[in-house]
C-alpha cells in the first residue's frame, strides 16, 4: 500500500541517489548486490543482539533496493537484473526471519507460518505478473496490496524492537500477508478471466 501510494514522497531522494551512482559509472546490478549484502547482514545483527544495527541495515538495504530500480529504469532494465532484485529481496526477508527464529526459538512456529504466507503471497504476485499482459512502471505488472515491502519492513522493525511481543507481531504480519494474498487473488480473477 505504501509502496504504491507514498513512493512519490521519497522518489526525489531516490532519483538523486540513483543519479549520483550513475554519474560514478555504477550500474543498477552493482547497487542490487550492495543492497543484498547490507540487507542480509540484518539477520546476523538480530542473532547477535544488535537490533538497531539490524534495523539500520534493513532500511538502508530497502532504500538501495528502490535506488537500483530507478537506476535500471533510467538506463536499460534487464531481465537478469529483475531476477536478481526480486530474489535478493526475498533473501533479505529470510535473513530477518532466520535471525529472529534462531535468537528466539520459542517463536519459530509463528515465524514458520509467516514464511509460508510470504511464499504464497509472492507466488501469486509473481505469477500474476508473468501472466498479465498489463505493464506497469516496473518490468512486470505490479499488484498493489495491503502488505507491500514497506509495510513488511515496518512490521519487521516492530518485531526486532519489541521482542517480548514477537509472537503476536509475527501473527499480525501473517494475518496481513494472508489478507494481501486474498486481495491479489481477487484482482487476479478479474484480470486474468
Amino acid at each position: 500500500m505504501l509502496d504504491t501510494h507514498a513512493r512519490k514522497y521519497v522518489q526525489p531522494a531516490i532519483e538523486k541517489t540513483a543519479t549520483f551512482f550513475l554519474n560514478r559509472g555504477l550500474h543498477a546490478n552493482h547497487i542490487t548486490f550492495l543492497a543484498f549484502l547490507i540487507g542480509v547482514s540484518s539477520g546476523l545483527f538480530i542473532y547477535f543482539d544488535h537490533p538497531y544495527w539490524a534495523i539500520f541495515a534493513l532500511w538502508l538495504s530497502g532504500f538501495l533496493d528502490a535506488v537500483d530500480g530507478t537506476m535500471a529504469r533510467n538506463t536499460k532494465p534487464s531481465s537478469w537484473g529483475t531476477l536478481l532484485d526480486i530474489s535478493f529481496d526475498r533473501l533479505v526477508e529470510i535473513s530477518v526471519i532466520l535471525g529472529l527464529a534462531f535468537r528466539f526459538p520459542q517463536a519459530m512456529w509463528a515465524l514458520l507460518l509467516l514464511s509460508v504466507s510470504i511464499i504464497y503471497a509472492m507466488t501469486i504476485f509473481l505469477t500474476v505478473g508473468a501472466l498479465s499482459e498489463k505493464q506497469g512502471v516496473k518490468s512486470f505488472y505490479y499488484q498493489a496490496g495491503l502488505a507491500e515491502r514497506t509495510e513488511g519492513f515496518l512490521l519487521f522493525t516492530a518485531m526486532i524492537l519489541f521482542t517480548k511481543h514477537l509472537i503476536v507481531l509475527t501473527l499480525l504480519f501473517f494475518v496481513i500477508e494472508t489478507f494481501t494474498t486474498f486481495q491479489r487473488l481477487y484482482e487476479a480473477k478479474k484480470l486474468l478471466n
